[in-house]
């Protein structure tokens, strides 16, 4: 039988991957500056979340979930002062064409191949509560050029995924800063780096620990191996609603989308390492021992 539930988390992997390091490439924060705004300031949220950037300031927080309101507002606002929501997208498409080329060029002809194929996977699946995919799914999708399409493909089914678990924890009653913590310890990360990256200061981060403390999920700004069980319990929670994206891609051409981006997806983070540091993409990066 085929587990559903390790190739969706192999398959999110890859495209963690292979989405992420647009959102630190130089090349790409130069053309955003390119549209008047300075120092490309607030580029990683004015280009990820450009198709959701008219709906509001507060919507797209909502939907960033663990990011603090300030930073989503300043960074649209930032974008809207200076060029446009459209004019953000495709200096961002613009780069990433460039980058697969410069970075990665033998997996073009597959995920060209892929490309018609993934974007059935994302026309299928449901909007309920997931506002960012939504916003994404009817954006220029780029068909004249299948290296661009399939790569924004990948964007889509991500965004849903990431929705998908944003929703999951929501559910669960963890807050944007909770889940930042959880996740540094899933990932052998620094106790808070996650959260304080995301805007979190000491008094956000003090209520946290102390909620997590009063579910047993924490001891002393620590997350404890029952918080860290936890934090797995929703990671496959999250993989096993994802798993209907690429059930509906189907098993062979999963595992060819695997097969074609993981030998190349270190080569992604060394990009980002070089460009941001090596903590930044959390969600691309290998679990490390707890210290």
């Amino acid at each position: 039988m085929t587990d559903w539930v390790d190739l969706t988390a192999r398959a999110s992997f890859a495209s963690h991957r292979l989405v992420g390091w647009i959102y630190w490439d130089p090349q790409a924060i130069a053309a955003y500056s390119e549209l008047g705004v300075p120092e490309g300031r607030g580029y990683y949220i004015a280009s990820r979340c450009a198709p959701l950037g008219p709906a509001g300031n507060d919507v797209v927080a909502a939907a960033c979930f663990s990011i603090h309101p300030v930073f989503v507002a300043f960074s649209l606002d930032q974008a809207r002062q200076h060029t446009t929501f459209e004019a953000v997208y495709e200096a961002r498409n613009d780069a990433v064409v460039r980058g697969l080329r410069e970075y990665a060029p033998d997996i073009s002809d597959g995920l060209e191949a892929l490309a018609t194929k993934l974007w059935s996977v994302a026309d299928a699946l449901p909007l309920s509560a997931r506002p960012l995919f939504a916003a994404h799914l009817h954006w220029a999708r780029h068909e004249d050029d299948p290296l661009l399409s399939a790569w924004l493909a990948v964007n889509c089914i991500r965004e849903w995924r990431g929705d998908t678990h944003w929703a999951v924890l929501a559910a669960e009653g963890i807050s944007g800063v909770e889940a930042g913590l959880l996740h540094d310890a899933y990932l052998g990360y620094p106790g808070d780096w996650i959260p304080r990256s995301r805007g979190a200061d000491d008094g956000a981060l003090k209520t946290a620990w102390a909620n997590l403390e009063s579910r047993g999920l924490a001891v002393n700004h620590r997350v404890t191996d029952t918080g860290v069980a936890f934090r797995e319990q929703l990671e496959l929670r999250t993989n096993e609603l994802a798993s209907m994206s690429w059930r509906h891609l189907g098993e062979a051409d999963t595992r060819a989308f695997i097969s074609l981006i993981e030998p190349v997806g270190q080569r992604f983070i060394e990009r980002i390492n070089t460009t941001a540091g090596p903590e930044w993409m959390p969600a691309a990066r290998e679990r490390r021992p707890r210290s």
